[in-house]
């Protein structure tokens, strides 16, 4: 059985174990062996009220930090946001004004807030680049900060590299120094020594050293000031071949109930394909090694049963979701795949939602069965719902219906229809006003 020393030099042993060690700075095993509390932070960027799956990768880096006795720093790039990261992109992105970062920074504190601990006096703490960036007056800034990097010491870097002949504008050119100078601040403010941060990052996360050795031997004395440290996290690629952090349909998959809802994100990991299992279930859970191979072992032997499909659904949909949120989603999942009748409501609720849902009146089904599936765009015309009505491939509150003159069923609960063509697609009615 594998185990891990649950203090802070079991971090990097249990990180590669779960294959999220990509490289780190000469000296941090050492560090942290040494027993020291250690304070790491790792940077997001607020261009969208949601986080989605993609932040797993980080944030989870920050949990295990958090697991082995560091403090986290979430750095949310108010500031940062306002120039662009070129690192793995493409062009040039848009950039957002200033109210709409600061309205996505209050929006995404809760999310985190679910996610890791901030309580104590040693929970995570939560700051904004932009509070620190403001106010340096661009003199100061290129004085005190651009002296010390030469343009072919910037060059050199990959984020940079990459974009050379697509075309790179100072703006983003800039980043890596802005990233830098974060870094330098909040060593000095809270006591930062290590900044995590994905493989495309380690350059910019290295400038961030770079600057505060440099400013520390222009002041001679205590040889701490100059004790900063990377570590990098590897670039996730799905072994299927799947792109991570999309859904089947190519759309993101958000950590907030508004953007996926707590039933969408069941599902998708719970469609998470064989190949991908034994990846996820390092990354994205706190499990113990034995149980994760247990797991493995089970997948490998009964692949039918998805026994770890499911495990990982219920762990990370509770993890962002809640519990109770979680349960519900698995409820109504079993419900809507058994093919058997359905009626708890707060399922029926939980799939109106999340499952092809539409709404309807006592008006709608006046007309009988066959208008009715027209009218609520189960079917886009009479001939085709008759036909399926006739070959027996239509269920209403699980009954069988094989009569196109049929009347439209009773609702369950007076409000509720379900309806199944075939054996994929289920729609779930609610009864309005």
């Amino acid at each position: 059985m594998t185990a891990f020393d649950p203090g802070l030099s079991g971090l990097i042993p249990e990180l590669r174990w779960r294959g999220m060690f990509h490289a780190a700075s000469e000296g941090l095993e050492a560090r942290l062996a040494g027993g020291r509390p250690i304070t790491g932070y790792n940077g997001f960027d607020p261009s969208g009220p949601w986080l989605h799956i993609g932040h797993l990768v980080p944030i989870f880096g920050l949990i295990h930090l958090q697991r082995h006795g560091g403090r986290p720093v979430v750095v949310m790039g108010g500031g940062t946001g306002m120039i662009g990261d070129p690192s793995g992109k493409a062009t040039e992105r848009s950039l957002l004004d200033r109210r709409a970062i600061e309205a996505n920074v209050a929006v995404l504190r809760p999310q985190f807030e679910r996610l890791l601990d901030f309580s104590g006096a040693d929970g995570t703490v939560l700051v904004n680049n932009l509070d620190w960036l403001e106010p340096i007056q661009m003199l100061d800034w290129l004085r005190d900060v651009g002296k010390h990097f030469t343009v072919p010491y910037m060059l050199a870097k990959d984020s940079v590299q990459l974009r050379l002949e697509r075309g790179l504008s100072f703006t983003e050119f800039s980043y890596m120094l802005i990233q830098a100078t974060d870094y330098a601040h909040l060593h000095r403010t809270l006591g930062v020594e290590l900044q995590m941060g994905g493989a495309d990052q380690y350059g910019n996360i290295t400038a961030g050293l770079e600057l505060i050795r440099r400013q520390a031997a222009a002041e001679p004395g205590d040889a701490a000031k100059a004790e900063a440290y990377a570590l990098a996290y590897p670039l996730l690629l799905a072994p299927s071949g799947a792109k991570f952090g999309k859904s089947e349909e190519g759309d993101s998959v958000w950590l907030h109930p508004d953007g996926t809802s707590p039933y969408a994100f069941y599902q998708h990991w719970l469609n998470t394909d064989d190949r991908d299992i034994p990846v996820y279930l390092r990354w994205f859970t706190t499990m113990a090694p034995d149980k994760i191979e247990a797991l493995e072992a089970e997948l490998a032997a009964r692949p039918e049963a998805r026994a770890a499909q499911r495990a990982l659904a219920l762990d990370i949909t509770a993890r962002v979701h809640g519990r109770e949120a979680a349960d519900q989603a698995v409820r109504a999942s079993e419900a809507a795949f058994s093919g058997g009748p359905i009626s708890d409501p707060a399922v029926l609720a939980t799939l109106h939602r999340a499952a092809d849902g539409f709404d309807w009146r006592a008006a709608d089904a006046v007309d009988g069965l066959v208008p009715f599936l027209v009218a609520t765009g189960t079917f886009a015309s009479r001939g085709e719902a008759r036909r399926m009505v006739e070959g027996g491939g239509l269920t209403i509150n699980g009954s069988r219906v094989t009569d196109p003159a049929a009347v439209v069923p009773e609702p369950i609960a007076g409000e509720w229809l379900v309806v199944r063509v075939g054996k994929r697609r289920l729609r779930v009615g609610r009864r309005v006003a």
